[in-house]
């Protein structure tokens, strides 16, 4: 199993590194875009255009990433009083949740994405690949998701301490 969560928690960090890559060439076209528009009333054209596409990349590749260091938004004031197990029951129960919503946004991304054949109005820039990111994105969330049911799991069955 631990082999299996490694391997989830790799390709995550791995394509979050990608994501990351886009946000050095959306400061730079964001920042050049500004200085033109001010300085020469000449804007950069098409910036609108991949500063949407690469926070697409940016995001969709580091929502696993942020749950697999548990950077996601969370309320715990009432659950570090329960035992472990009592968190580990409702761990499994909320992961299960969202496991079941991922699964519908993986779902209707896909659909989404295999039967869009649009572009985009200035720079004619396919939309096809951005919407199956929604699909890709989201499965590596839910396998994040599973690593941590596992987790759970394994907490309330006693073979292992919560960290």
């Amino acid at each position: 199993m631990e082999a299996f969560k490694n391997t989830i928690r790799k390709i995550t960090k791995g394509l979050c590194f990608i994501g990351m890559f886009f946000a050095i060439p959306l400061m730079l076209i964001t920042t050049f875009d500004a200085i033109g528009r001010d300085l020469f009333d000449k804007p950069l054209p098409g910036t609108i255009e991949l500063s949407e596409y690469m926070l697409s990349i940016i995001i969709l590749l580091g929502a696993a990433y942020t749950q697999q260091v548990k950077g996601h938004v969370g309320v715990d004031f009432l659950t570090k009083k329960l035992s472990d197990k009592t968190r580990s029951v409702i761990g499994i129960i909320t992961t299960l949740i969202s496991m079941f919503i991922i699964a519908i946004v993986i779902w209707q991304g896909y659909l989404e994405g295999i039967h869009e054949k649009t572009v985009s109005d200035m720079l004619r820039v396919p939309q096809k690949p951005f919407r199956l990111l929604v699909a890709v994105g989201g499965f590596l969330l839910w396998l994040e998701l599973l690593a941590d049911l596992i987790t759970n799991i394994q907490i309330l069955s006693g073979s292992r301490k919560n960290d």
